[in-house]
């Protein structure tokens, strides 16, 4: 197991996202715009609680609210971020699976 090391030699082991409720989630962005990492993505959810992509080109009527999802896990590097900037604390955090 490896041991990660703050820059003041302290352990610090890394909380990477594991989940997104989306029931809470409102869309801000705050998380996504901490990340600079492409971990995150913003996506719309019809009437029938089902996620669908939010294009430019597209008329958006369809879409009821909007809510942030995890596009690329594997980019995470558990800094925690993305979960202090969420006023909802919508997110779920823990060790690599």
């Amino acid at each position: 197991m490896t041991v990660h090391l703050n820059r003041g030699g302290e352990p610090w082991t890394p909380a990477y996202i594991l989940a997104i409720n989306s029931d809470d989630c409102i869309g801000c962005g705050r998380c996504y715009k901490v990340c600079g990492h492409n971990v995150l993505t913003l996506m719309g959810i019809n009437e029938d609680d089902e996620f669908v992509a939010l294009n430019d080109d597209d008329d958006d009527d369809e879409i009821v609210r909007k809510a942030m999802t995890i596009a690329n896990a594997g980019n995470c590097i558990g800094c925690g971020s993305c979960g202090r900037v969420c006023g909802k604390n919508c997110q779920s955090h823990g060790a690599a699976a």
